[in-house]
């Protein structure tokens, strides 16, 4: 088993830049994979968010300045909240900031409440779906365009014209000619159709291993439909992690969360350590090559500490 971890943060629910600068600092040394954060303008949890939500690409800016070795990646980006042209800028803009250590996770975006909150339009599914496979067009092309060449772009919700393409990420390795792109949900059919054409990696955030090995077949089949090989991509889940050396810390950390311990045992990375270990490899013979671990209390550092020295080194 060969799983690499990585720490994926929900600071809407209550996080301030110090409070995500002291997490990722402290994944980069403890050799986590990745720091990655959601994109949400709006708590989701029962609390009630306070100091109040931060912009995911303001705040990868300053972590690409304030940490030098980890990767660092939206989980993810919502189409709905920047324009295509935009945000092919930032992302290109905070990978050279990085010396390319981004990944652009990146859908549809979902939670109507956070659009009504701050004013952005919430478009129908089917619509938000388009914006999505247009945007993921767009960023492609202007990343991938040669230099001193320029990009034109028609679409339903989107039209570039005689655009620079400019800046040019510092990562051009990708699948698409960036960086790393990640798509990822359960969706049947759209979802692995994009994945197939402009993922680096698919990712099943929440999912237990039956959903995880249904939902990997469609996206392999997507990929051989189009005459790409499945094992370019990189396989992936996000689960809640919850994880103790006894069951009273066990039962500590689930209540500092709100959960309760049966639920995160069974729908999440909840428990001691042994049992945390065989569910990892559980993920991982289906096929799981990453896990974002979701951390939800970013006070206790100690947690990660524990995933570090106790999980980490059996997966």
């Amino acid at each position: 088993m060969a799983v690499e971890l990585r720490v994926f943060t929900e600071p809407q629910e209550g996080a301030s830049y110090d409070d995500l600068l002291a997490v990722a600092r402290t994944a980069e040394d403890l050799g986590f994979g990745a720091f990655f954060r959601s994109d949400h303008y709006r708590a989701i949890g029962p609390g009630d968010g306070r100091p109040g939500p931060t912009d995911s690409w303001v705040t990868l800016a300053a972590l690409a300045r304030d940490t030098t070795r980890i990767r660092l990646g939206t989980m993810v980006t919502s189409a709905t909240f920047r324009l295509p042209g935009v945000l092919a800028i930032q992302v290109a803009q905070v990978d050279e900031m990085s010396s390319g250590r981004v990944e652009l996770g990146i859908g549809a975006g979902w939670f109507e409440r956070e659009h009504a909150a701050y004013g952005i339009p919430f478009p129908s599914t089917k619509e938000r779906f388009e914006r999505l496979a247009e945007q993921l067009e767009i960023l492609t092309g202007l990343w991938s365009t040669p230099a001193g060449e320029s990009y034109d772009f028609a679409g339903r919700h989107y039209r570039l014209s005689d655009s620079p393409a400019l800046p040019k990420p510092e990562q051009t390795g990708g699948h698409a000619g960036g960086p790393p792109i990640i798509i990822g949900g359960r969706g049947k059919r759209q979802t692995p159709a994009l994945a197939a054409r402009y993922a680096d990696e698919f990712n099943l955030p929440f999912v237990d291993e039956g959903a995880t090995a249904e939902q990997f077949a469609r996206v392999r089949a997507a990929c051989e439909e189009v005459g790409r090989d499945p094992d370019t991509l990189v396989w992936s889940n996000a689960l809640t992690i919850c994880v103790g050396r006894d069951e009273a810390e066990v039962r500590r950390r689930a209540a500092a969360i709100g959960r309760d311990v049966d639920d995160l045992r069974t729908h999440a990375l909840g428990g001691t350590v042994q049992e945390v270990v065989d569910k990892i490899g559980r993920y991982a013979d289906l096929g799981a090559q990453r896990i974002y671990l979701q951390t939800m209390d970013l006070a206790d550092l100690e947690h990660l500490h524990l995933v570090a020295d106790e999980v980490m080194p059996h997966v």
